[in-house]
């Protein structure tokens, strides 16, 4: 069973996991998002140099949480886009000294793949055909997924403006919640009502395209709400339910529409977004009654970790996929095509 280092820094987690035969051996993580939070954002220059640090004391910790050494791995993947340019860059560079170092092949793995593949982890491999709805801080696609190490990705619909992840980040700063927005939306949104104020539902109407989304309009309607409130306080508990439930209301329909079109019967909820509490309360909701196949990981995996980078290395190497050449490249805007950064091989 070939083992398999993965590295994930694409954003402000440094990750890094070791997976061999679907089985997680070992990870860890280290956040720098303590040092963005005054920043109300990602800084990349900070989230880079903090990778810098971090990403050797991370590849030991993975290594001793396995039990093993560097001579039982067998290949390497890191994420290779999409992400941070100087943040990506540094985890790809890494790989590429540890498979240089080591003998090994190197995969160059797209990082959205990563969150699409983790769920193997736990819930065993991918069916042959399922849609994947991925949510996270700057990514909403919805895919229809076939095997992921060898058939290019389609694209039913993905965000024409906003993610769902940004857009939780900037309603919390509207709200004067701290940074990151989706954790404490989902903390508050539970003291509150979430049919207080009906926001609109983007992109859901009889004329719209059925899977793409768009959250920018959903953002400004709450801004809008929270202006006309004037000097009075804002009932920032219903605001952030009520707002919360429109995303996940969105999300889940046209989820579950794609599913019925495309006579798919399991749904793949991934992404930082699908650790929320509410989303994925009704999307097992939805999906019961639709008599649809949830499959979703834990929260711990739904965020960014080498877990996944390690998981979908682990793919790769199991369908024994060419790797890439130690030249490989970072592409900090790619478009998934498969889980190699630029889609399968021809």
């Amino acid at each position: 069973m070939p083992v398999v280092l993965g590295i994930e820094t694409s954003c402000d987690e440094t990750g890094v996991g070791i997976v061999a035969d679907g089985v997680l051996l070992g990870d860890a993580l280290a956040t720098s998002m303590d040092e963005h939070a005054r920043f109300g954002g990602v800084v990349p220059e900070i989230a880079a140099r903090a990778h810098l640090h971090a990403v050797t004391p991370m590849v030991r910790h993975a290594l001793d949480r396995a039990g093993i050494g560097f001579a039982d791995i067998d290949a390497v993947a890191a994420t290779a886009g999409p992400g941070l340019a100087t943040a990506v860059q540094v985890g790809l560079a890494a790989g590429k000294a540890y498979a240089l170092s080591l003998g090994v092949p190197l995969y160059g793995v797209h990082h959205l793949a990563g969150h699409a593949a983790v769920d193997v982890l736990e819930h065993g491999p991918l069916p042959h055909r399922c849609i994947s709805l991925i949510v996270s801080g700057g990514h909403t696609s919805l895919l229809l997924l076939g095997d992921l190490a060898r058939d290019p990705v389609v694209h039913l619909g993905d965000t024409v403006d906003d993610a769902a992840g940004e857009a939780f980040d900037k309603v919390a700063r509207l709200l004067g919640l701290p940074y990151p927005g989706g954790p404490a939306i989902d903390r508050i949104a539970r003291e509150g009502d979430p049919t207080a104020i009906a926001f609109p539902r983007p992109m859901t109407g009889p004329h719209d395209p059925p899977y793409p989304f768009s959250f920018s309009g959903l953002k400004t309607a709450v801004a809008r709400w929270v202006e006309r409130h004037g000097d009075r306080a804002v009932p920032v508990a219903d605001v952030a339910a009520s707002f919360q439930e429109a995303v996940a209301d969105t999300l889940t329909r046209k989820a579950l529409a794609a599913c019925r079109d495309h006579q798919v019967d399991t749904l793949l909820l991934v992404g930082g977004v699908a650790a929320n509490s509410r989303v994925r309360h009704l999307a097992e909701t939805r999906c019961a009654a639709a008599g649809v196949r949830l499959r979703v990981p834990s929260p711990r995996l739904c965020t960014d970790n080498g877990a996944m980078i390690a998981a979908v290395g682990d793919v790769l190497v199991r369908a024994d996929v060419a790797p890439d050449r130690l030249d490989l490249g970072a592409d900090p805007s790619a478009v998934l095509h498969g889980a190699l950064l630029h889609g399968p091989r021809p």
